[in-house]
């Protein structure tokens, strides 16, 4: 218990600026119409593509014997990569909506 304490006292400022980060993108994300929910979207699975450069980083970097931080790399490269792909076809799937008809 003692170690957490001590890590919420050595990074109380940070703690601060991530719980205002959260407030403040609650209050973003509430307040952007409905008809730029979808280029929104867009651009956050684009972002995603940056959690995945990032985890081939770590894993790149990883020492051998680091199993934990290859699989954690991993798993962040697969998810990222479902976010991806999985946001872009629901954001396609949404932009069929609006096409006309024949």
């Amino acid at each position: 218990m003692e170690s957490i304490l001590n890590f919420i006292e050595a990074n109380q400022q940070i703690l601060y600026i991530v719980i205002l980060m959260i407030f403040v993108g609650i209050e973003v994300i509430g307040r952007v119409p409905s008809v730029l929910h979808t280029p929104l979207m867009s651009g956050a699975n684009a972002i995603h593509g940056v959690v995945i450069i990032g985890a081939i980083i770590v894993m790149g970097n990883a020492e051998e014997s680091n199993y934990l931080a290859k699989i954690l790399g991993f798993l962040a490269v697969v998810l990222g990569t479902l976010n991806v792909v999985g946001g872009f076809v629901v954001t396609d799937r949404m932009l069929e909506m609006f096409k006309k008809k024949k």
